[in-house]
């Protein structure tokens, strides 16, 4: 399966590459802020413990959400 996916990623041109790393890295920022917001204290944000929480797993679902849309770009190709 890794060797499948290794041989579609090289297929694809040097433009899509880009488009697929800068799709991962977005997902990562999404997935790490939302992380940030729910466990870091010391975050400045003046919200309600309860807001906080719901930004902070709004902020992983749609990192999830990023990350199903790459896998499913990923294998139509």
């Amino acid at each position: 399966m890794l060797k499948s996916i290794i041989t579609n990623i090289k297929k694809k041109s040097l433009k899509e590459r880009f488009l697929l790393v800068i799709a991962i890295l977005f997902f990562l920022i999404y997935l790490i802020l939302g992380l940030m917001v729910l466990f870091m204290t010391s975050l400045p944000l003046n919200m309600p413990r309860n807001y906080r929480i719901a930004f902070g797993v709004l902020l992983i679902v749609y990192a999830v959400i990023r990350c199903v849309r790459i896998i499913k770009d990923n294998k139509e190709d």
